[in-house]
């Protein structure tokens, strides 16, 4: 399909954040967002100094949050390949999914052939859901076409069950054009879900960003009729950061999306303060 230009200036965008956060906190319940939120979030460790032990502990904790009056869970946590094995044995009956990222995460430079072999790894191993970061280096040079066939590719690898999010690091993309572009192209080429950022790079996560990415996805919608997820990750230390995102996701793609079929976020620093409001 062919999309439709957008001419976002970010004076624009930020007034269109304004209004959505008033409209929608004036509109939402902050307690069923919250919920909603918690059971949306990517229960994420992703450190170098991750091992199994940490791994051990760190399920236990997602499995820990499951004892409460709600009914709630995390839908998923993510960490790094080499301990999906031992995360699915220990999730195993939990109903919690195991993610885990892949392409050279999260640089993305890495020989194309040895990429495929990583994700091919990542599912032999049990993963149900695969974080794939595109190749920003190569995207910026505008090689799309080269961009699009490596996202198909690793899609092929990744087969139903398995869902496949592609990242997109919008900090590093910067400009409203290629933050646009690089949606589309993952789209296109099979994304289950377009998720904003690694995590590890200064500028992470955005309003800017998640408006943009939202609106694409809802054009993909309008033309096709095909739901596309939508994650954004890295850079939320306070509970109203998620709530912007939640908002946005509301007001630009509806309440259809606030499940964790749709709408997940990439953090481990707010599941206990959600959790903890929650429960008060």
């Amino acid at each position: 399909m062919n999309f439709k230009s957008y001419d976002y200036t970010e004076e624009e965008l930020q007034a269109r954040i304004e209004s959505i956060i008033k409209r929608q906190s004036e509109n939402s319940g902050r307690r069923e967002a919250l919920k909603t939120i918690f059971q949306s979030i990517d229960f994420t460790t992703l450190e170098a100094s991750d091992n199994a032990a940490k791994i051990d502990a760190f399920c236990a904790k997602a499995i820990d949050f499951q004892n409460n009056d709600m009914g709630i869970s995390v839908p998923a946590i993510c960490i790094y390949s080499p301990f999906v094995k031992q995360a699915k044995a220990l999730l195993k009956g939990s109903g919690i999914k195991v993610a885990t990222v892949a392409c050279a995460f999260p640089s993305g430079q890495m020989p194309f052939e040895l990429k495929k072999k990583e994700v091919e790894f990542c599912v032999e191993q049990g993963a149900d859901e695969v974080d794939m970061v595109i190749s920003r280096g190569t995207f910026l040079e505008g090689n799309y076409d080269e961009v699009y066939n490596e996202i198909q590719a690793v899609r092929d690898i990744c087969k139903a069950p398995v869902h496949l999010k592609v990242i997109l690091e919008t900090g590093e993309l910067k400009s409203v054009s290629n933050i646009r572009k690089a949606s589309e192209l993952a789209i296109l080429a099979g994304a289950d879900f377009i998720k904003t950022s690694t995590g590890k790079i200064a500028v992470n996560a955005t309003p800017m960003a998640a408006i943009i990415m939202c609106d694409t996805i809802k054009e993909y919608f309008e033309a096709t009729g095909q739901m596309v997820g939508f994650k954004p990750a890295g850079g939320m230390s306070m509970i109203d950061d998620a709530l912007t995102y939640y908002h946005i996701v509301r007001d630009i793609l509806g309440d259809k999306w606030l499940n964790k079929n749709y709408f997940r976020i990439g953090t481990s620093r707010l599941a206990g303060k959600v959790m903890e409001e929650l429960t008060k």
